[in-house]
């Protein structure tokens, strides 16, 4: 939905419009025997555009595929953010880049927040949940086997990592995309052996794991504000903790869904310590941790 004309896109453009075969569009304005472009809209209703429209593209389709099984080492997790400030708080009060106990990345998998901005969420409600995984839409059975199948396969892969990445908005701070793009240069540049205690501080809400205390890329240092948000002048300890409170809120309500009989026992002590407002030492205690020891400190203990 961000692609309103052409050139902004133009590596997408150019698959959809010169296409090798027929393409199925949803939700586009076209007649029989035009050339359908995806930023032409139907209408929802008279002057309004629809908000979600989508095209199925065929993977043999997409030049420099990659085929064939990867190792995954990262895996990351975007939430839309509304704005927050001391007089409006939000969950947008979410800092640059956070590193996830494995645990509690499972918990964002289960609640999936992605309401602010979201074309697949047309509720009045901000945030709203996508389901488990954030695939729910398109899943059959039940959501108590899918919360076992994503924790079991955390389970089976301890050397990945787990990182929450905001965007649209970082405290008062319009970014749209650009804390993914640059994080995603950074932890690429970075490498992903791990963030070890030094480098990193606990975030100021415990659902967000640990923030990293500065990034660097290309020379240039991103501002401390971007990465703790309660530093933004705007928004202050009182705006972020207000913000902090609703997140809560939202993860206490989604997350007792979850505990049916059938929930992977692992499951329901990780859930339980998100309810008892558990720490980031609590969740690295349930499954791996986020962050790998201080090495210096490790080595004058040992001497």
């Amino acid at each position: 939905n961000h692609i309103e004309h052409y050139g902004t896109d133009p590596h997408m453009e150019e698959m959809t419009i010169h296409t090798k075969e027929p393409l199925i569009m949803f939700n586009i304005q076209a007649v029989a025997g035009s050339t359908c472009l995806i930023w032409e809209h139907i209408e929802d209703s008279p002057g309004k555009r629809c908000s979600n429209p989508r095209v199925i593209m065929p993977r043999q389709l997409v030049p420099d595929r990659v085929d064939g099984a990867v190792r995954v080492m990262l895996r990351s997790f975007g939430v839309r953010t509304p704005p927050c400030t001391r007089d409006n708080p939000s969950f947008g009060m979410m800092g640059f880049l956070h590193l996830l106990p494995a645990s509690l990345a499972w918990l964002w998998r289960l609640v999936a927040p992605r309401g602010h901005a979201n074309p697949s969420v047309t509720g009045s409600d901000d945030m709203a949940s996508e389901g488990v995984g954030s695939y729910w839409p398109f899943a059959t059975g039940r959501v108590v086997d899918h919360a076992n199948l994503l924790l079991r396969q955390i389970q089976t892969t301890p050397k990945v990592r787990y990182v929450l990445i905001p965007n649209q908005h970082v405290g008062a701070w319009a970014v749209s995309f650009m804390p993914q793009w640059i994080s995603r240069e950074y932890l690429a540049r970075r490498g992903v052996a791990g963030f070890h205690a030094n480098q990193v501080m606990p975030a100021r809400s415990n659902l967000l794991g640990y923030t990293p205390k500065t990034m660097q890329i290309d020379g240039a240092t991103l501002p401390q504000w971007l990465l703790q948000v309660e530093a933004q002048s705007e928004v202050g300890t009182d705006g972020y903790d207000a913000g902090a409170a609703q997140l809560r809120g939202f993860f206490e309500k989604t997350l007792k869904n979850f505990l049916h009989p059938d929930l992977d026992p692992l499951g329901k002590q990780i859930i339980t310590c998100c309810l008892d407002n558990g720490s980031n030492a609590e969740y690295d205690q349930l499954l791996f941790p986020a962050i790998e020891p201080d090495v210096t400190a490790s080595l004058q203990n040992l001497w």
